[in-house]
């Protein structure tokens, strides 16, 4: 079946579909991302139901009426907007073929007061089932009249385990009775790491079994009869590729052209490294915010002050370029970094 030509909705109001993922390496005091793996295809602005690639990933946009748009952007990032005279739509990046992959997802999304959601979704066959992993949402919470059956801890957050079910609806397959699976974060976010082989187990723990033939899995950002936005960068695995900056780091006063650059070292099942190079000055203060969860476990060519939270390095007469290594506890986004001369 053409997935484009018939989309459910999610329990009668809001569906999901899609992904985001990518990018390389981050330089702060004017924060600039840069790909030097990146895909060469042209931005592409889609606003009518298609699938296909780009950029080396599986995208899909959907809508049913109104004025959506998508535009899809370098490896796996995307933004989107709409108005209230869509009624319903959904879109992004992501994979052809679902897994128990790690997705990781960075970016800002603008659901207002509105019934809109932001999560990885995706279809199985044999049984048939729509599942999602909501990471953030507007007005609605899609776990509001679903059976919860439990919860699941991991990557840095709760989230709600709960079943829906469709009768006589539209899906992958036509039009058939299926079930949702739904787990539902407590608290919001917009970037971060989803460990998908813990919601399918945290599901198989509470009989909700998947399909044995997986169709698609993709970051979606959807919206229904609400307006919104999102930009939204998404890649497979834990922290090796960062994700968009979207609001630039201005160095504070007297900080002169002090800029930091991170770059991916060295990653294992429990922590990964980063590499810092200092540019514009011999003489600097490098701030790492790190995220919920992390903390500092090793640094080198650098004095580094912090273990959680807010981290500083210093020169120690090693030079412009130190490193760290970062405990994830399950959270492999890359801290944010500033730089300012000392």
């Amino acid at each position: 079946m053409n997935d484009t030509s018939s989309r459910p909705k999610g329990r009668g109001r809001v569906r999901l579909l899609l992904g985001a993922a990518c990018a390389a390496a981050l330089a702060v005091s004017g924060t600039v991302i840069a790909s030097p793996n990146a895909y060469a295809e042209a931005d592409r602005t889609v606003s009518s139901s298609t699938t296909g690639t780009h950029n080396g990933y599986y995208f899909s946009f959907w809508k049913d009426s109104g004025n959506a748009s998508m535009t899809l952007r370098a490896d796996g990032r995307y933004t989107s907007s709409w108005d209230r005279s869509t009624n319903n739509w959904v879109g992004g990046k992501g994979w052809a073929t679902g897994t128990r992959r790690t997705v990781t997802y960075s970016g800002s999304y603008n659901p207002g007061n509105n019934n809109t959601y932001l999560a990885l979704y995706g279809w199985t066959r044999n049984p048939l089932i729509e599942y999602y992993v909501v990471e953030n949402f507007g007005s609605y919470n899609p776990s509001s009249g679903a059976q919860r059956l439990g919860t699941v801890t991991t990557d840095g957050g709760t989230y709600d385990i709960l079943r829906s079910q469709r009768v006589n609806a539209p899906s992958i397959d036509g039009t058939q009775t299926f079930y949702q699976y739904w787990s539902v974060r407590q608290q919001k976010r917009s970037s971060g790491t989803i460990t998908t082989a813990n919601h399918f187990d945290a599901w198989a723990r509470a009989g909700l079994n998947l399909g044995t033939n997986h169709s698609y899995q993709i970051m979606a950002t959807e919206g229904y009869q609400s307006s919104g936005s999102s930009d939204i960068t998404v890649w497979e695995g834990g922290g090796g590729n960062p994700g968009p900056t979207t609001n630039p780091t201005t160095p504070p006063p007297g900080g002169g052209n002090c800029t930091a650059v991170l770059s991916a070292g060295q990653q294992w099942g429990d922590r990964f490294n980063l590499n810092v190079a200092v540019s514009g000055t011999n003489n600097w203060v490098v701030t790492l915010n790190l995220n919920g969860g992390q903390t500092l476990q090793n640094s080198w060519n650098a004095s580094v002050s912090g273990t959680s939270g807010t981290i500083t390095a210093r020169p120690n007469g090693s030079g412009n370029n130190f490193g760290i290594t970062i405990m994830a506890n399950g959270n492999w986004t890359w801290p944010t970094v500033s730089c300012r001369t000392a």
